[in-house]
């Protein structure tokens, strides 16, 4: 457990206030700025500036349970009878049922200062550490998630399965492995609260609590950020099991009360017909008791439709407290443009979303895999910076799965033990770059050239050239400087499509002065006409041969000495050759 901050701040005022009294009695210079300084230390201990000892304090962990690996292994005999429970009647419309079930909260802007203040933030810190050692304490300005220097912080994870019926995927080395050779900075653990013995229908508490903070050791030991998702889907309306909730999240928000790195999801997927007004006023009794024990709590709330009508909680969120955010579930082959403009509607509206839980498959968790459609979705995700995990982490025969069903290990998995949903997203998260190197056509970038997201055409799903060697990668590069302001762009990739040849170039834009850059803005020109497949970062308008990139929100302003990244892949008929570059 990490040390107290009060306890930090109590020791810094004592010793202070002792130096000061001995330097006064000495009649030595500087009393007068030490005792100032105690009254200082003493004003943040009342509270006025909580965030001094955040950096001071010590991020130990839970020590390690084995409650994981003892749990018993219940999972259904009839693997189809979830799927079945959830699948979606009304296939490829907005109002389908997702495969299973992860939550999201959102937060009213106008009731979070800190997070609409536009003051000027730090720059990024290296990557050399963990996730959670390079980013701290999340909180939400704006529609995102902004880390504890203020940057714009995208969490990219896994959602287990429900973790009463695949404990073994609660582990240490199943979580390292994902942070280390796919590249996730957050977990989410999956605790169903009515189906298969769930929380609320006679499971055994007390052992899907050990799971649950097993899980959170073991990410906390890896510097991961980690969800804990109460997964309401049969019990459907989430007011169904309030009190219960209730005392859950007080236990489990008092005991992590000082982890910088757990976030709660308070209700997964409310369906049935429940309206936002009664999620609204579920979450109203389950908020403040996380908040009484951490008032900076991350939390994601549930949106009705299976977490879906983000756009009508946009409408009436909640208000009253600070960092929370709202659930969007999505499967790729189901749910389209529609939900996107739902979500870019809610978006608009200022609304901060967090997409807790997606497949690429149909909504029942099983059937068709889109890549092109996930594609897009990664895409629009990307381009608002809203986080996302995926579901799910287990071999269950389903397409959902991210492990086959042949393959036994909990951990350390090569290429050949993910199945296709695996391997799509190891490729998302490694920059289209799957475990064995060979392009997938997925990519970590994101919105569409509209800012919309849809998408349209493209072959994001079928690319086949390698992007190690013995495909049509490219070292090509070009940079270009004006003022301030250099843009350097780089070719990473080319194969062959069904119409034409498709290339991925990233752009990186960065401030050689010493003061912040807004609103940047660079052309491209590629010599011959070409169509832009995907975009990501950035708002991107072509005409002709001629791109013109211009930022998104949160990446408009550039600090002295730092850059920004966008990415894009266009497609032609030919070929292209090397771009030149115009700083507007």
């Amino acid at each position: 457990m990490k040390v107290s901050k009060k306890l930090i701040v109590g020791a810094s005022v004592a010793l202070t206030l002792f130096i000061g009294i001995i330097i006064l009695s000495l009649n030595m210079p500087g009393a007068e700025e030490i005792t100032a300084s105690g009254n200082e230390i003493i004003e943040l201990a009342n509270g006025e500036n909580e965030s001094a000892g955040n950096e001071a304090a010590d991020s130990a962990v839970l020590p390690e349970s084995g409650g994981g690996d003892s749990s018993e292994q219940n999972e259904p005999d009839d693997d189809s009878s979830e799927g079945n429970n959830e699948t979606d009647t009304s296939q490829n419309t907005g109002n389908s049922q997702s495969a299973d079930t992860g939550e999201n909260v959102t937060e009213s802007t106008s009731e979070n200062e800190a997070d609409t203040s536009q003051t000027t933030v730090a720059p990024p810190v290296a990557e050399t550490g963990t996730p959670v050692e390079n980013h701290g304490e999340l909180a939400v300005r704006g529609t995102s998630l902004v880390d504890e220097h203020g940057n714009p912080y995208q969490l990219q994870g896994v959602s287990t399965h429900g973790i009463g019926w695949f404990p073994d995927y609660v582990n240490k080395a199943g979580f390292q492995t994902m942070r280390d050779e796919w590249g996730i900075n957050c977990v989410r653990l999956a605790m169903y609260t009515w189906e298969y013995n769930g929380y609320c229908s006679g499971g055994n508490q007390a052992q899907l609590k050990q799971l649950v903070n097993d899980g959170v050791s073991y990410a906390t030991e890896l510097g991961l950020y980690v969800i804990i998702d109460w997964h309401v889907l049969q019990d459907l309306d989430p007011n169904n099991n309030t009190q219960a909730a209730i005392a859950f999240f007080d236990e489990m928000s008092e005991r992590y009360a000082d982890y910088d790195n757990v976030i709660y999801e308070i209700c997964n997927e409310p369906n049935g017909g429940v309206s936002w007004a009664s999620i609204k006023q579920y979450a109203m009794q389950v908020i403040p008791v996380i908040k009484a024990n951490n008032p900076d709590a991350v939390i994601i709330v549930g949106t009705p439709n299976w977490s879906q009508d983000v756009d009508i909680a946009s409408n009436d969120p909640i208000t009253g407290y600070t960092n929370i955010m709202y659930a969007i579930h999505f499967y790729a082959e189901t749910h389209r443009d529609s939900l996107r403009q739902k979500m870019q509607t809610a978006i608009n509206n200022g609304l901060p979303i967090f997409c807790s839980e997606f497949g690429i498959c149909d909504a029942s968790g099983n059937g068709t895999i889109n890549t092109t459609e996930a594609n897009n979705w990664i895409a629009a995700m990307d381009a608002n910076n809203i986080s996302y995990c995926i579901w799910n982490l287990s071999n269950k025969a389903e397409s959902s799965s991210l492990i086959q069903s042949g393959c036994n290990l909990t951990s350390g998995w090569s290429e050949s033990d993910l199945s296709e949903s695996g391997r799509w997203y190891v490729g998302v998260l490694n920059n289209g770059v799957p475990l064995g190197s060979t392009s997938s056509g997925g990519n970590s970038g994101n919105s569409s050239a509209s800012g919309s997201g849809s998408g349209s055409g493209g072959n994001s799903g079928s690319g086949s050239g390698s992007s190690s060697g013995g495909g049509n990668q490219s070292s090509q590069a070009v940079s270009a400087s004006a003022a301030n302001t250099q843009v350097s762009v780089a070719n990473s990739g080319s194969w062959s499509s069904g119409s034409g040849n498709c290339y991925q170039y990233t752009v990186t834009v960065k401030n050689t002065g010493s003061s912040t850059i807004q609103n940047w803005n660079i052309t491209l020109n590629f010599g011959s006409n070409v169509s832009l497949d995907q975009s990501w970062n950035g708002n991107f308008a072509l005409s002709g041969s001629s791109l013109t990139i211009t930022p998104v929100d949160f990446n408009s302003q550039i600090g002295a000495g730092q850059s920004v990244e966008v990415g894009f892949i266009i497609e032609t008929s030919g070929s292209v050759g090397t771009p030149s570059v115009s700083i507007n």
